[in-house]
């Protein structure tokens, strides 16, 4: 069985593509798995559902920045890999508070990374070979592309928010942690992730919630801006084969080659949602409505993930429109969750306008 008498640490345990990591590792093998979490506003214990009392699960509540206190969790747990998902991730927040994403994703996963090294070197030889310490990160680093091509594990950096040139720069990090000190690191960068446990500020579960209470579904600029969407369920497991089976040192984008334009997303759910609970106002498609663009928002992203199928046999098993259905329909049979953040004092209301 796979990871067995493995521990591995996953940091951001408690956030969207976290706790689908947590998921498919306790569901799907035998790692134990530790959740390192400071549950900031977009984290919930409740993306893990029967994670609690499964004796392959701790949790424990820490912050990546604080490196005494990383220093003990090394040394009490022992872990055989570091998952690094904790980041802050809203571009629209990383405009309006840029603060917080450089302390997180930058200073964070520095001192993630000091303390891994300290802890690798302690190891005997043949623990340290086993070692590995996986990265996720962005396809976001890369810029923008034009109408054609897509982004490769060649493809220069190029951020344009402040929240991608944060994790570009943890990127780096990574990789200068690797070539001068040796420690196994590996990266990886994704598209656009959808599906279960999505936090209500971004678009697809926004438009989700908004779209059963029949009010407006603001678009930003014309709606043609143009993401690559990828289950999350199928990056978890892109992930995990990643940390068992990836060539140290190297990149892996994570793609789900579905590129759809913002319009053509929010128009899905819409369609969906008319399927699900019908409106007496008719389709949903008449509550779009185009708003000012967000600043510096980049035209489109489309990953490449052909290295990844081909290099260990990873392929998505969703597509679009599959895991758009399961999406909405999650939201939908789902309402305790979502409103739970609701009721805590979150409130949908436009930021980042800079």
């Amino acid at each position: 069985m796979r990871f067995n008498g493995s521990t591995i640490f996953v940091t951001g345990g408690a956030g969207f593509i976290g706790s689908a990591v947590v998921r498919h590792l306790l569901r799907d093998t035998h790692a134990r798995v530790v959740n390192i979490d400071k549950l900031t506003y977009a984290a919930s214990l409740e993306s893990l559902p029967g994670a609690e009392g499964n004796p392959n699960y701790a949790f424990e509540k820490q912050c990546i920045c604080e490196g005494n206190s990383l220093r003990k969790l090394f040394e009490k747990y022992q872990p055989d890999g570091v998952m690094n998902l904790a980041a802050e991730s809203h571009v629209d927040r990383s405009i309006d508070g840029p603060g917080e994403f450089i302390q997180t994703n930058i200073v964070g996963t520095f001192t993630l990374l000091q303390e891994a090294l300290r802890y690798w070197r302690a190891l005997s030889q043949e623990r340290r070979s086993r070692f590995r310490f996986l990265h996720i990160s962005t396809d976001e680093v890369f810029g923008t592309l034009g109408d054609e091509g897509l982004f490769s594990e060649e493809t220069a950096y190029a951020p344009n928010s402040p929240y991608s040139a944060s994790k570009a720069s943890s990127d780096h990090l990574v990789r200068a942690w690797r070539e001068t000190y040796e420690l196994p690191t590996l990266v990886t960068n994704c598209s656009n992730n959808y599906g279960p446990y999505h936090f209500p500020e971004k678009l697809i579960p926004h438009m989700i919630i908004k779209g059963l209470a029949e009010d407006a579904l603001p678009i930003y600029g014309d709606g043609q801006n143009v993401r690559d969407w990828l289950y999350v369920e199928d990056h978890a497991k892109a992930l995990a084969l990643v940390l068992e089976r990836g060539v140290v040192g190297d990149t892996y984008n994570v793609g789900g080659r579905n590129e759809r334009t913002n319009l053509q997303v929010v128009e899905g759910i819409c369609d969906l949602l008319d399927e699900l609970s019908p409106s007496t106002r008719g389709s949903r498609r008449s509550l779009i409505a185009f708003v000012a663009d967000r600043p510096g928002h980049d035209r489109r992203y489309a990953i490449d993930a052909s290295k990844l199928e081909r290099t260990l046999g990873w392929r998505a098993d969703e597509n679009f429109e599959s895991g758009l259905a399961k999406t909405v329909r999650w939201f939908y049979d789902n309402r305790d969750w979502w409103q739970a953040i609701l009721d805590r004092g979150y409130q949908q209301k436009r930021v980042g306008l800079g």
